[in-house]
């Protein structure tokens, strides 16, 4: 699961989403919404290549984080059920 914007920066958020999840969270950047823009516009004047070219370039520049889940997604179905009332 790919996460982006400011909860990147809560590694306790993220960490309990891959657990929730039972998948692999991959965090960041922070910033995603500015970045695009950017990226949208450099295209625009002819600065930025196609789509995978422009997804190269932030993943070289920009920090990921993956989290990765540590099991026990019981807890999770359990309370799940509870919530939804069963």
């Amino acid at each position: 699961m790919h996460v982006v914007g400011g909860g990147t920066r809560n590694a306790l958020l993220c960490q309990l989403t891959a657990d929730a999840c039972g998948l692999p969270v991959v965090a960041g950047p922070a910033e995603a919404a500015a970045l695009g823009n950017v990226l949208v516009q450099a295209r625009a004047h002819g600065l930025a290549g196609d789509l995978p070219g422009m997804r190269r370039l932030l993943t070289r520049t920009q920090p990921l984080t993956r989290y990765e889940p540590r099991g026990g997604t019981e807890r999770w179905r359990a309370a799940q059920a509870r919530l939804a009332g069963g």
